[in-house]
């Protein structure tokens, strides 16, 4: 018997009108539809006015282990399955990623039909460097686990994109701000494409000040820039070494000092020690 075909669809934000024609037409055309919330693609359906061509079964991550085998056993008997999400592209902080790797251990043919973005959408709403980023999907829910991870991310040259829950975007902000420093530059993207889209961009600091004057609703995207970006950049190796000496002068020692500025200005405590060094201030 012939192997079916697994697809991969991308999913409107939020804005019905960005589903594209190819998954309007495959939504009439496959024989089984696996979506993360059934009711949510069926109303999708109905302000499209899609009639759909298959049985529509759930696949989101409380049931993601149990209904992979399910898929296959559809695949393996030569069917044709599309798996859709709530919003973006499958797999990425969405389920995906199991039916993936058991499709291809099955030598089943994998397409994927691309489709909106909440990572790729936010970088270029954000206004930061864009040529090079990373994804790292959601930050940890525990404080002390998240301010570890934003040691990870600390020298990070690149752009960074995370998702959160709005009712840990203010808790994860504190959280930057106490590792990466009030003055790295981000943006934080809400409701991106739907009728009450906002963007707010500027430092670490303004974003928790905007955070903490408002009720959090909505999905959110945060970005960070890298401690390259922005202010940071304008610091001379000669205003690094006089912060480091003001710091001395009111009771801080080097490595205090060295400590606080690295948080402060978002540097690694290497290139402030350089800047001691260059300016040979302190000697």
């Amino acid at each position: 018997m012939k192997k079916g075909l697994l697809i991969l669809a991308g999913a409107p934000l939020g804005n019905s009108r960005d589903l594209s024609l190819r998954v309007r037409d495959l939504l009439g055309e496959v024989d089984l539809i696996a979506a993360e919330d059934t009711r949510r693609l069926l109303r999708l359906c109905s302000d499209l006015e899609i009639s759909l061509s298959a049985p529509v079964v759930s696949f989101f991550a409380g049931n993601e282990t149990q209904r992979t085998p399910e898929l296959i056993s559809a695949l393996l008997q030569g069917k044709t399955v599309l798996v859709i999400t709530d919003a973006g592209m499958p797999g990425i902080s969405d389920p995906g990623y199991l039916i993936v790797r058991a499709t291809l251990d099955a030598n089943i043919e994998i397409e994927v039909v691309p489709g909106p973005s909440a990572a790729s959408t936010a970088l270029l709403l954000s206004g930061l460097p864009m040529e090079r980023y990373i994804f790292d999907g959601f930050p940890p829910r525990t404080q002390q686990a998240r301010q570890n991870y934003f040691e990870t991310i600390k020298a990070e040259s690149r752009t960074v994109v995370l998702f959160e829950a709005p009712h840990r975007i203010r808790e994860t902000l504190a959280d930057a701000i106490g590792i990466l420093g009030g003055q790295r530059l981000g943006a934080v993207c809400r409701e991106m494409t739907k009728t009450h889209e906002e963007i707010v961009r500027g430092s670490l600091t303004e974003l928790e000040t905007w955070a903490n004057s408002k009720e959090m609703l909505g999905e959110i995207t945060l970005v960070i820039a890298g401690p390259n970006s922005g202010e940071i950049s304008e610091l001379t190796p000669l205003q690094i070494a006089v912060k480091v000496k003001e710091l001395e002068g009111v009771g801080a020692t080097r490595q205090e000092a060295v400590a606080q500025i690295a948080t402060e200005f978002g540097l690694r405590k290497r290139a402030i020690f350089d800047a001691l060094v260059a300016s040979k201030i302190g000697q």
